[in-house]
């Protein structure tokens, strides 16, 4: 990356925009707009269009028709593929582009952002092209005068609705499989970060996907999501967010059609480490990047270090010591270890639980603090609290942001307690020399990944899947497709 190309397109006024549906740029109905305020200064950078129901619908509706008329479903896989390759490739082409437009909208880290992004978007589409024409249906093993043949379909008109945090990938992770089967898709992005998804669907429509396939549309979710929650013509919605959100999307599906609702959610992932752990300094800096990019907003982040008694006071030093040499700053500087926060609530958020965790009997370490305010951008030290109880706020709730809560434990099977003991099973960890301890963990701990001796890094390949309170279905891998097939029998007589 240059820094001389990341200022000049920081330099670059941003262009209103606008709802995309039907291959067209389309403004609110009602002409409403929402300011886009950047985490990075706290000022307006540009406007998008303030969606009404009736722009759903609008969006919905032309899904159904291009789904319907089967100008995407019905062509040839080879045909599907050279229009997602293309995408992948204008994705790539636009890397740096895109990554700076999320930064300015999000706050994410310029160094995070340009791999976890766009890169990791095009990879996904890529990803899901070559795949698409090696889904094969099944023939049964019947008798000899029966003929038992299993179709895989598009479901039809997918609604997904994308979180803030990684728009690009997020949004590929259900984009990519939806597409690649042939179906339609109508996108909600997040309020507070909407600008690089909206970018990244018009490139699809320069790769020749044709109009009306996807659709997207901005707003308050309060409006649009909760119109495409309870449409009668979605077939499939998916989303990665919050679980009151998404309780709410599975009460619009039992109130409609009851469409099938796909949810990755919160998590609280225990980081586990053990006294035999295999390299206790690279531990504490990975376990520090598990929890600290990103300031915390990752929803697999290692947010609860559990730690062995006998090395608690020793590994939570090289924790702190780890945190407090993370340059926390302009996430557009390529040397910003850690960026911004992505909106003001939830920064004054993040502050209510390190407040809490205090009054609780949490003791912090360092940080705790919101910091560099005199930018007007909303950052926050990355914060260590110690003493958190296993029933303590702040190791039951997600607070996605940077506090790391800290408790220790004295067995394998207190550890394994302890990280069962919150209603979210998204990811975890375990760090240890002892190989059937390692898979001992993997089984123990209820959660959808499960690290041995790393944090993070799960590519595509590999499933990201919810247990408990985390959600349902998979994201990535081949998995992830089964979401958005339907299975058709077809029993024939010889």
């Amino acid at each position: 990356m240059d820094q001389t190309q990341i200022d000049a397109l920081r330099a670059q006024p941003i262009a209103p925009f606008f709802h995309l549906i039907d291959g067209k740029h389309v403004p609110a109905s009602d002409g409403g707009t929402m300011n886009i305020i950047s985490p990075i200064d706290g000022t307006v950078i540009t406007t998008t269009a303030a969606g009404t129901a009736a722009d759903m619908e609008a969006a919905i509706a032309s899904a159904r028709a291009a789904f319907e008329d089967g100008r995407w479903a019905n062509q040839p896989p080879a045909a599907r593929k050279k229009v997602m390759m293309k995408w992948a490739d204008l994705i790539e082409a636009n890397a740096l582009e895109l990554a700076v437009l999320g930064v300015r909208d999000n706050g994410t880290e310029i160094g995070m952002a340009i791999k976890a992004e766009p890169s990791s978007a095009a990879a996904t589409i890529r990803y899901y092209a070559e795949a698409l024409d090696k889904i094969y249906g099944e023939i049964a093993p019947t008798s000899s005068d029966i003929l038992g043949m299993i179709h895989k379909e598009p479901v039809g008109v997918v609604g997904a609705i994308i979180p803030w945090n990684f728009p690009l990938m997020i949004g590929a992770w259900k984009l990519g499989p939806a597409l690649a089967m042939g179906n339609s898709v109508v996108l909600k992005p997040s309020e507070t970060a909407s600008l690089s998804l909206m970018r990244m669907a018009e490139l699809a429509l320069e790769a020749g996907l044709p109009e009306g396939v996807l659709n997207a549309v901005t707003g308050e979710g309060r409006i649009v999501g909760e119109t495409m929650g309870l449409s009668m013509d979605v077939d499939v919605l998916v989303f990665t967010g919050s679980g009151a959100t998404g309780r709410r999307l599975l009460e619009y599906a039992a109130r409609s059609n009851m469409k099938r609702v796909y949810l990755e959610l919160g998590g609280k992932s225990p980081n586990i480490v053990f006294a035999d752990a295999p390299n206790l300094d690279e531990a504490a800096n990975v376990s520090a990047g598990g929890i600290f990019r990103n300031s915390g907003q990752v929803c697999v982040a290692g947010s609860r270090l559990l730690v062995e008694a006998s090395i608690h006071d020793e590994f939570v030093a090289a924790v702190a010591k780890a945190a407090e040499g993370m340059r926390v700053g302009d996430p557009l500087k390529v040397d910003t270890h850690i960026g911004a926060i992505n909106s003001e609530g939830q920064l004054t958020a993040n502050l209510g639980f390190v407040k809490t965790a205090t009054a609780e009997g949490g003791k912090i370490v360092t940080g705790g603090d919101r910091i560099l305010q005199d930018t007007g951008g909303y950052y926050m030290a990355p914060t260590v609290v110690t003493g958190v109880s296993r029933d303590a706020t702040l190791a039951q709730k997600e607070v996605f942001g940077p506090v790391l809560a800290v408790t220790p434990f004295e067995t394998e099977e207190e550890a394994i307690a302890l990280a069962n003991s919150t209603v979210y099973g998204l990811a975890g960890a375990a760090w240890t020399s002892n190989l059937g301890r390692a898979h001992r963990m993997v089984r123990g701990v209820r959660s959808g990944v499960m690290h041995i001796n790393t944090y993070g890094g799960a590519d595509g390949t590999v499933p990201l899947s919810g247990f408990g309170q985390s959600g349902n279905g998979s994201d990535k891998s081949l998995h992830a497709i089964e979401k958005y097939v339907n299975l058709k029998t077809a029993w024939i007589k010889l």
